[in-house]
């Protein structure tokens, strides 16, 4: 039997730590997907499906090389949300995807972890000029993308549901 190691880099910028996500994660992330923002990423879900989203991420890493860290808090380690890349099935080309946790919003964890991880993600997984799909009526999101430099490249659909494209600058077009 052959026995599958991960590695999935820790990435530290500022107060933030970007890190593999673990079975610890399923409380908060269990929270977070019975939200009404949940709507947003799939949800609502069940705790048992979030268990699920946990396994699928570590599978994500194990077969593309890359994925979605838990955005934690350098300080505390507390668990604040998810930022990362998601190329599932059905996805058109590798997306930059976030969200923050219920208690953590307004912050700028999003952007300062969307930054991160669109740097490292360009550096080092050759995902440069990635996408965002983002739901047409999140608007948090979409001032999020806008903030980021992206632009809204099209509209388009994501298993089955209407989504914009947001198109994210290249790392040398990044304006300081």
């Amino acid at each position: 039997m052959t026995t599958l190691a991960l590695h999935i880099p820790e990435v530290k910028s500022g107060d933030l730590i970007l890190r593999a996500i673990c079975e610890d994660d399923l409380d908060p992330l269990a929270t977070f997907y019975a939200g009404p923002r949940s709507h947003f990423v799939g949800g609502p879900l069940e705790r048992a499906e979030c268990w699920r989203l946990i396994a699928g991420n570590l599978g994500h890493w194990a077969l593309r090389g890359y994925g979605m860290w838990v955005i934690s808090d350098r300080g505390t380690g507390d668990p604040m949300g998810v930022c990362g890349f998601i190329y599932r099935e059905g996805w058109d080309e590798p997306e930059l995807g976030w969200q923050v946790w219920d208690g953590y919003e307004g912050r700028g964890i999003a952007y300062r972890a969307a930054q991160a991880a669109r740097a490292h993600g360009a550096a080092n997984f050759g995902l440069d000029g990635v996408i965002s799909y983002i739901a047409p009526d999140n608007a948090r999101s979409q001032a999020l993308a806008r903030r980021l430099g992206a632009d809204l490249e099209r509209e388009g659909t994501l298993l089955g549901a209407s989504c914009q494209v947001w198109r994210h600058p290249k790392s040398g077009e990044v304006a300081a």
